[in-house]
């Protein structure tokens, strides 16, 4: 059976115009996928992981109240091919929404994430605060074969600013990308009842912060 193809960049580009988030199943090929989830499995299994924190420099601390997931950093000079393919995608987005919203963006940041079994992670924005660099948030997630009753759902409250109200609420799946501004939308990840994986990142400006 042939993969799904993947999600052209321009309708994203389109509703992240329109409404500040968009949401893209099957974005990337499920094999790619795959290659990408099995290098995060095993950069966890040699411990390449580290806690995630709240806050930055000395403000940093470990809040497991807050959060419970695990954070790989991807580094672009030693990506391996996988990553490279799916570096290279994430560049041709980046240039497809700076034609249509003006943004500016110029760089990539991002890690894989785990979240063990009970993992969460509260509401949140992703631009910390007194910054201005990250922009647009990136999720692409690579769990296969995903239930709704595994939990790990990411709520997305879809009104600019609120904590309550209408949201999108979206199953972790295999090859889909959700992205959102950064300094706009708060989300959460509700728990997860097994290993939760993704690729969490962010388009940048140039700038302090």
């Amino acid at each position: 059976m042939n993969s799904p193809p993947s999600a052209p960049t321009p309708p994203l580009a389109d509703q992240l115009e329109t409404t500040g988030w968009a949401i893209v199943p099957n974005f990337l090929d499920p094999a790619e996928c795959r290659r990408l989830a099995a290098e995060c499995l095993a950069t966890w299994d040699d411990g390449g992981f580290r806690r995630a924190g709240v806050g930055r420099g000395e403000q940093r601390a470990i809040r497991e109240d807050i959060r419970r997931d695990h954070v790989c950093w991807l580094d672009e000079a030693a990506a391996t091919p996988a990553q490279q393919r799916y570096l290279a995608r994430l560049d041709e987005l980046r240039l497809e929404i700076n034609r249509r919203l003006f943004l500016g963006l110029f760089a990539f940041e991002g890690h894989f994430a785990i979240y063990p079994p009970g993992g969460f992670y509260k509401a949140h924005l992703d631009r910390h605060q007194g910054t201005l660099d990250r922009v647009v948030t990136a999720i692409l997630y690579l769990n296969e074969d995903w239930h709704g009753d595994d939990g790990g759902q990411l709520r997305l409250w879809t009104t600019p600013g609120a904590t309550d109200g209408p949201f999108e609420q979206v199953e972790p799946r295999l090859g889909t990308l959700v992205t959102f501004l950064a300094g706009d939308h708060w989300h959460e990840v509700l728990p997860a009842r097994r290993e939760r994986m993704s690729i969490t990142g962010w388009f940048r400006v140039r700038g302090p912060g």
